[in-house]
């Protein structure tokens, strides 16, 4: 019969060794190199972003002929004549018509989203997850794949190159991230607070109106700037459904199209300062409301995560 074998000495020592807790040191160290990379990446991820807007800005106020010898240059003359033709090229009718779209499709889409998460996050009715995972799976479906049924869909209602016909795209559109974000915001709600409305006899209407809806303000908040951010810059839906039908139809293009339309109206007189200019007027409203509502808008990101 064979001897046991003996543990030697070098399996304790490993064990030992496995077992040497971490100084406070080391953890401190590696503490300081991650936050080191961490800030220096969202420096670098600043800059990109920082740089090319400065770039833009700084060009609206050259010439031609500085923009042509050194487009890193800082301008000769600082005028805000350029802002004035590009008003007047276009732009400002351009900018008109997408706050007249936006004045109208912004607040919808929050009335009608907000309205729909509350359903499907607070009431159980048969077909609930159905109807939630449908509104999830419009936001994973490509807009591009329904260009034209949507073309001739809004050509039947007869709302070709008209405000209300963009709107409605445009609701329809921002629906299936609303509801995912706001679903997801009201649940978080304290359920004692709807339960109390409940049992003093409010309303469903008045419950969700007077109620939940202003405890869910961080939320529509957030939603909101990215649903005005999301219609601002669209460009393919305004492109297909905005277009003259015959030659006495008025031209209703929104900023992104009238962007594309000021950059071919020059031909070949080049006027690069008027187009810089025209772009900082579009950008500059967004720029505005993002910075006004940014803290709004990191609470309600965080706030939709946390019981």
């Amino acid at each position: 019969m064979s001897a046991p074998i003996k543990e030697t000495a070098a399996v304790p020592a490993q064990r030992s060794a496995a077992k040497v807790p971490v100084r406070p040191g080391d953890r401190r160290s590696e503490g300081v190199v991650l936050n080191a990379f961490s800030h220096g990446f969202l420096a670098l991820w600043a800059l990109l972003i920082v740089l090319p807007l400065l770039w833009l800005v700084l060009s609206s106020f050259k010439t031609d002929a500085q923009i042509g010898g050194s487009a890193f240059g800082w301008p000769h003359h600082w005028s805000l004549d350029v802002f004035g033709r590009a008003w007047h090229k276009g732009i400002g009718d351009y900018f008109l018509n997408t706050v007249i779209v936006l004045v109208f499709s912004v607040p919808l889409t929050m009335l009608f989203g907000s309205m729909a998460a509350y359903v499907l996050a607070r009431y159980r009715f048969p077909g609930n997850r159905f109807l939630y995972y449908f509104f999830v799976a419009g936001a994973m479906f490509p807009v591009f794949l329904a260009l034209v049924p949507l073309f001739f869909m809004v050509k039947r209602l007869d709302m070709l190159n008209t405000y209300q016909g963009l709107i409605l795209v445009y609701i329809a559109y921002s629906m299936p991230f609303t509801v995912f974000f706001m679903h997801a915001f009201f649940r978080t709600l304290p359920t004692a607070v709807f339960e109390a409305a409940v049992l003093d006899g409010a309303s469903h209407t008045r419950t969700f109106f007077q109620v939940m809806l202003p405890m869910a303000k961080p939320g529509l908040i957030s939603v909101g700037i990215f649903n005005t951010l999301g219609q601002w810059n669209q460009f393919i839906l305004p492109t297909v459904l905005m277009q003259p039908q015959s030659g006495s139809d008025p031209e209703r293009y929104v900023l992104t199209q009238g962007l594309i339309q000021l950059q071919q109206q020059q031909g070949y007189a080049s006027d690069l300062p008027v187009l810089f200019a025209g772009v900082t007027i579009a950008m500059i409203p967004m720029l505005v409301v993002y910075l006004s509502f940014q803290r709004q808008v990191q609470a309600g990101l965080t706030s939709a995560t946390l019981k």
